[in-house]
């Protein structure tokens, strides 16, 4: 089981499917988690959220984020080793980046089943220049995915 101990505050920002969002620093969370805990940003309040409301958790250099900036997504601009994927979600947003280790689902292509019944995997964005330094895909919330050959 994975457990992110919070040697400091990651900060993070929800994603919820119907497109709300909300701000704050991680407190408690694992891939198998039906919740994820959090601190507010703003109110300091901690907040449990189910994991089934959820489409991502990105894990954020700022929370203003950088509005100005077009993330590119493709691979070639930044160095990473591991399974090279594009994530659709069920809204259409899509996500480029990295899975480290082996794909997390049964053979390959079945989100249903995801291993030692993980929720989702993490995501390392291909584009380093993002405000995302990686982000929780939730499985239930994922229309699509390509792995990339080569």
């Amino acid at each position: 089981m994975l457990l992110l101990t919070m040697d400091r505050e990651e900060k993070v920002v929800v994603r919820f499917r119907d497109g709300k969002l909300m701000k704050g620093y991680l407190t408690e969370f694992t891939v198998q988690s039906d919740t994820v805990t959090f601190r507010g940003q703003n109110t300091g309040n901690t907040l449990q959220v189910p994991i089934d409301e959820l489409k991502a958790v990105f894990f954020v250099k700022t929370f203003d984020g950088f509005h100005e900036y077009v993330e590119k997504k493709a691979f070639g601009t930044r160095k990473l080793e591991g399974c090279k994927v594009v994530v659709k979600f069920t809204d259409n947003e899509i996500l480029v980046g990295i899975i480290d280790g082996e794909v997390p689902w049964d053979k390959g292509f079945s989100l249903a089943k995801l291993g030692d019944n993980a929720k989702g995997f993490f995501l390392t964005p291909a584009d380093g220049d993002t405000n995302n330094d990686r982000v929780f895909v939730v499985g239930s919330a994922i229309q699509d995915i390509s792995i990339m050959t080569a």
